[in-house]
């Protein structure tokens, strides 16, 4: 019988487990996408108890806890922090099968050397030894991340961020080097009941009035120039289930956005359409500042109309979408690549049936010189347990170039997260490992471990540079 959650954890092959201790364990992590609040890091924030730091702002943890019948108020309400923490202990047991369960076993022991399984009888001592150890100097955000081994995170940050806590960060001797990515929705958002407060804040920080397209495009690319400045190396956008491509002339959107304006009724289609092209212009100006472009595709949000009223709409209720249709997302990427302004671009799906579909999609699109140009993410959000990330490794190594994989990376806003890189490598090596002693991969020392410290580490390094 397997030991839980000890050195060789999901290590269940000689050859796996000397690729994970020898080569890959100790390597730094590069993590490109995160939810990770900027100002915690700057601000050297202590956590004055567990609940804080572990469950507060994990919609993971409050999911869970919605579907074991906690009542709302122990999960997003006013109760005591202890009775908000006891609430998930009572609820933690009953994760077995899901990923929390593995990532939350790993983060208590590798933060707090506490290897007893959470439940609602040892809370209360699980609760005083973390928070004993909190209070302890090293025990601060950044310290936090620093015990993780992270050499670069990359986290998410609207068009309007005023991105002060990367600057201090930099000033800040912390040796964990923080660079803001543009979470690029609101860009995009014409239909979205706050579009015209956003757009407001936009004239007001780029001292200039909106009045057509080419004003607004304008005042979007100076703050694209602004966060060009600040270090950004990529952006983001979600694409939700349901997303279509439709082709827009430059007079049909300067158009169509001139109504928006004026705050007249577009249809659907029309809306669509002034998206896709302002997706391609924002295509093209990553491009042109050597940015990588991400994609989350396939997320179905518009699930609870009671849970979005109460907890916002990022409070974890979303669920997967249907699959994405594969014309649009050729067709946006073909647009871009016809004029030489493609991206290197990451493709996520939250649908595991578009894993084949996104992995061909690699070998779709490239340039001279440039290894995986296109990407197929890690598996993202409900899809990075054990199976979704073995079912991402499998596809991608079966319909494109797993060697040239960038690896993991956290989306999450917790910052015990990083956990999952871990996670996540000893999957790969137990991979790896099978095969060589299946006789899949040769018994060559050298070739393997390779490959696993560049995906691991290695290739995510050097494709995000500019």
């Amino acid at each position: 019988m397997k030991s839980f959650n000890d050195n060789d954890f999901l290590l269940m092959n000689d050859y796996g487990r000397r690729l994970y201790h020898e080569e890959v364990k100790l390597l730094p992590i590069v993590d490109p996408h995160n939810h990770i609040d900027p100002a915690a890091l700057a601000s050297n924030r202590k956590f004055e108890n567990i609940y804080q730091l572990w469950v507060q702002n994990d919609p993971y943890k409050h999911r869970a806890m919605r579907i074991y019948g906690v009542a709302e108020k122990l999960i997003t309400g006013n109760e005591p922090e202890y009775d908000k923490f006891l609430a998930w202990a009572s609820c933690f047991p009953s994760t077995a099968g899901n990923p929390l369960f593995h990532w939350s076993c790993m983060e208590l022991n590798t933060l707090f050397g506490i290897s007893d399984i959470l439940n609602p009888f040892n809370a209360r001592q699980i609760w005083e030894t973390a928070n004993e150890r909190l209070q302890e100097k090293e025990f601060t955000a950044p310290g936090i991340i620093t015990k993780f081994n992270v050499e670069l995170l990359c986290t998410s940050d609207d068009l309007l961020d005023s991105l002060e806590h990367h600057a201090e960060l930099g000033r800040q001797a912390s040796g964990i080097i923080c660079l803001p990515s543009l979470r690029g929705d609101s860009i995009i958002s014409l239909d979205d009941p706050s579009f015209f407060t956003w757009l407001k804040k936009l004239e007001t920080l780029t001292s200039g009035a909106i009045l057509d397209l080419e004003s607004y495009l304008s005042a979007v690319s100076k703050r694209l120039d602004f966060f060009d400045l600040a270090g950004c190396l990529l952006s983001d956008h979600s694409l939700d289930s349901g997303f279509m491509y439709r082709n827009c002339t430059d007079t049909t959107a300067s158009a169509l956005f001139t109504k928006i304006l004026k705050k007249e009724t577009l249809s659907a289609e029309e809306i669509n359409g002034v998206q896709s092209y302002l997706l391609v212009f924002l295509g093209r100006q990553y491009a042109g500042r050597k940015w990588k472009m991400q994609l989350h595709i396939g997320a179905y949000r518009y699930t609870s109309s009671v849970l979005r009223a109460k907890v916002g709409p990022a409070g974890g209720y979303a669920c997967i979408g249907h699959t994405a249709d594969i014309r649009s997302i050729c067709s946006l990427l073909d647009e871009l690549d016809k004029g030489g302004t493609l991206p290197k671009t990451i493709l996520y799906t939250l649908n595991p049936a578009d894993n084949a579909a996104f992995a061909t999609i690699t070998g779709s699109y490239s340039e001279d010189g440039i290894q995986g140009k296109i990407q197929f993410g890690p598996a993202w959000w409900y899809n990075d347990h054990y199976e979704g990330i073995m079912q991402q490794l499998l596809a991608l190594s079966s319909y494109g170039l797993l060697a040239t994989s960038i690896g993991m990376t956290t989306d999450s806003r917790s910052i015990v997260s990083f956990v999952r890189h871990n996670y996540y490598r000893r999957i790969l090596c137990n991979l790896l490992g099978s095969w060589v002693e299946e006789g899949k991969l040769p018994d060559d020392w050298a070739f393997v471990s390779a490959m696993a410290k560049n995906i691991s580490y290695n290739n995510i390094k050097s494709w995000i540079k500019k």
